[in-house]
Parts: C-alpha cells; structure tokens; sequence
C-alpha cells in the first residue's frame, strides 16, 4: 500500500435520521427489525439525497433481538429501502452497544480510505421478540430429521409431549447470572450509594429536557414520523420528581428501601435509527456540511460474575467506567474538556453509579448542565441496539448548533458487562 492508502482520515458525521421510539407492544407492535430499519435509513436516504448508484460505500447496522429471518438484516434492509442495492451490508451486535459499534466499524473503513462514505445504525423490537422452540421439542424433531425412514419419523415425533409446545420466551436476565438488568442495577446502586431521590430527579430531568428539545425544533430533520408518531411515545413531558416518587420500586425489591421503579428505568422500547458518516472529500463534493467529527473510541469490559460486584466496581453496567478514563488519558483529555456529555440512561441509577466511578477515578465531576442536556433513554426509550445510533446523531446535531469548537463524550452501557464509549468533536 502506498502512504496515502494507510493515512488516517477524519471522519465526518453528516447527519441521522430515525424513527419515533414506541414503548413495546404499542404502535410498532407489528412491526419488524427490518421495516423499522428499512423507514429510518429511507428517512436517511431522502434527507441527504443518497438514491443515485454507489452514493453509499456499505451499510453496516445490527438487532439484539433477532428473528431466524434477520440473519442477514441489514442486506436485506438495504434491499427493501430507497438506497441503491449494489450496496454491501453487513450485521454487527454487541448488546446496547450495537448501534454506537456500527458507527465505529464503518468510521474505521472511511478513516483508513476503504470506502468514502457509509451508513451506520441499529433496530430492535420488543414488541416482536422472537420465541424458541422448546428445546427438547428441537431435539426430538432434529431426530425426525435424520431418520432414515417413515416409521423411523413416527417413531421420534411419538416422543412429542404437550409440554413440549411451550415456546421458550425470551427473558431479560443474564444466562450466567440469572438475574434480569434491572437486578443487577439494584446490587450497583446499593454498592454505590445511590439514593430514591437522586434516581427520580435525573429521570425527571430527561423527560424535561427531550420535550424542550422537542419543542424547539432539535428533531426535525433527525426523526421521521413512522405508524402514526410523530415523536417519542415515552416521552412525559409533565414528569416531575413528586410524581415519580409516587411509583412503587420494582427491582431489589429482596432488599431494604428498594430505589428502583418503572419511572427511573427505561422501558421497553420499540424502534430503528442511522447515521451517515463520510470522509471530508465527500461531503465537499456534495454541498455537505460535517455536523461533527468522531475522533476515539473505546469499548471494555469487566468481570460481572466473579469480580468486584459488592464492591460495585464490576457491575454489569459499569464497564464505561473503565473505557472512559482509558480513551482520554490516549486523547490526553480530561472530562474538563467536553461541552457535552451524553451517557445512555438504562437505569438512573446507573447513570449516577457512572458518574460517582469516574470522580472516584480521578476524572473530575460531570456538571448537570452539560449531561445529556436533550434527554436521554429514560425519556426517549431504548431499542436496544438502536440507542447508539440515536446517540451519535443528536450528539452531532448538538455540537453543530453551538457553532464553535467543542466536544462531546458518548458513554453507552451494554448487557454482558461491556461499554462502548467514544469523543465527537466540532472543529
């Protein structure tokens, strides 16, 4: 390769488009990965006026929750929207961190000058989870498979009991722990102090600030109207700390003074988002002007079976706070240095337990002011591998209207005990 094929170019985020988010088993309750999916980057597709043949290098997004039929779900999103299908697809996942890992696997190709531009995002519904078979019942027909003959067909199939018809449903929980999310938040919050009263007033905030965003126009050119809304359906604008208090707690609940209610915890959320992400020369030739750049990233990881959970250092979703200080001290940053901060609210309390690890760690304290100062997943909801995405583009929309130098850091937890995290900047 010559010099120019190995130099790392800037990445410019162009702009994002996305549905409204749904709580589940509303709206979108019929609604598939791929035809959200598919209304997003169509939303995407005509904003930025992508129709016309190789106008997008590839296509790369995910679903943490995935139908048999999504094998290859971005391809096949690709092939149902508006942009052109000679565009290579390909699906990424990595829990809550699908979307915000899609918008670093396509800005890897664009920085090292493999392709000049790409579209990244994620989808999820919980709406339209799919189901297991019963996996005895799995066995038993594998078995009805192989055999070699009909009566060796019967003869398997006889096994088949009403118990086996049961479909297995999907469940919120860790397979090594068994506990849901939601749980595992519960043992970080106690470990970290987290009170009832804080929780309430961050979630109330959120509702607050996503309205006010809302209302004075942030969304209009990031999200497109889909089956009917217009916006996201779990927005309260009306919310209010007193009216949380009201909520009774529904996770740690096996221990005194629980904190944690369906008002401080993010729903369950339907819904699909993208980002188009470009080098400089690309957007020049079209008249398009970079809302922000993207300039680290970093993911990790911590031990949330065998580590220091108690101790409230290795709980599930406390892995930014390892990525975090990491990718700033490569940066030579500090969290000082950032105008804005958006760290994706799965829980309240998570959000604090976040902020209390990186002031413990020497990283200094996140103004209120600066903290996801258009709401966040407490508000808008969280399709899982959606929320990514969302993230990145309001950042970026963010960063633009302040029209002068600054940063934002994107701090995303995800489910296995990871954390993707990453920096925009406006030159």
């Amino acid at each position: 390769m010559s010099p120019q094929e190995t130099s790392v170019r800037r990445v410019a985020i162009i702009g994002g488009a996305r549905i409204p988010f749904a709580r589940s088993d509303g709206p979108y309750a019929t609604a598939s990965n791929q035809q959200m999916l598919t209304a997003a980057l169509d939303g995407l597709v005509e904003r930025y006026g992508l129709q016309e043949p190789g106008a997008v290098g590839e296509f790369v997004a995910g679903a943490v929750l995935k139908h048999s039929r999504d094998f290859n779900l971005a391809r096949e999103t690709v092939l149902g929207s508006k942009l052109d299908p000679r565009t290579p697809a390909y699906d990424i996942q990595q829990a809550c961190g699908t979307g915000l890992q899609a918008v670093i696997a396509a800005a890897n190709k664009i920085a090292l000058g493999q392709t000049e531009s790409a579209v990244a995002g994620g989808a999820d519904t919980a709406s339209d989870a799919p189901l297991g078979v019963n996996d005895t019942l799995r066995r038993i027909l594998l078995q009805a498979r192989r055999a070699k003959s009909l009566s060796g067909r019967l003869k398997a199939l006889a096994k088949v009991r009403p118990s086996h018809l049961v479909p297995d449903i999907p469940r919120n929980a860790e397979p090594r722990t068994g506990l849901s999310m939601g749980e595992h938040a519960a043992v970080t919050a106690r470990a970290w102090g987290i009170g009832r009263e804080a929780q309430d007033e961050l979630a109330a905030a959120s509702h607050q600030r996503l309205a006010a965003a809302y209302e004075r126009g942030l969304f209009q050119d990031l999200v497109v109207p889909f089956r009917g809304l217009a916006r996201d359906q779990n927005l309260r604008p009306g919310s209010t700390v007193e009216k949380l208090a009201a909520l009774k707690p529904v996770f740690g609940l096996d221990h005194p003074d629980p904190t944690m209610t369906a008002g401080n915890s993010t729903p369950l959320t339907d819904g699909a988002a993208t980002v188009l992400l470009a080098s400089e020369e690309w957007a020049r030739e079209r008249g398009l002007e970079p809302l922000a750049y993207l300039t680290a990233y970093e993911t990790a990881a911590v031990d949330f079976v065998s580590g220091d959970v108690a101790g409230g250092e290795d709980g599930l979703l406390m892995a930014p706070a390892y990525a975090v200080p990491r990718m700033l001290e490569r940066a030579g940053l500090g969290l000082s240095d950032f105008e804005l901060v958006e760290i994706h609210e799965a829980f309240a309390s998570q959000v604090l337990a976040t902020l209390a690890a990186w002031e413990k760690r020497g990283l200094g304290t996140v103004d209120r002011d600066r903290l996801n100062v258009a709401g966040s997943s407490l508000a808008t909801g969280h399709p899982f591998a959606a929320t990514g995405a969302r993230i990145v583009a309001t950042l970026a929309r963010l960063l633009a209207e302040r029209d002068a130098p600054a940063r934002g850091l994107i701090s995303v937890c995800a489910a296995g005990g990871q954390g993707v995290t990453a920096i925009l900047e406006r030159a």
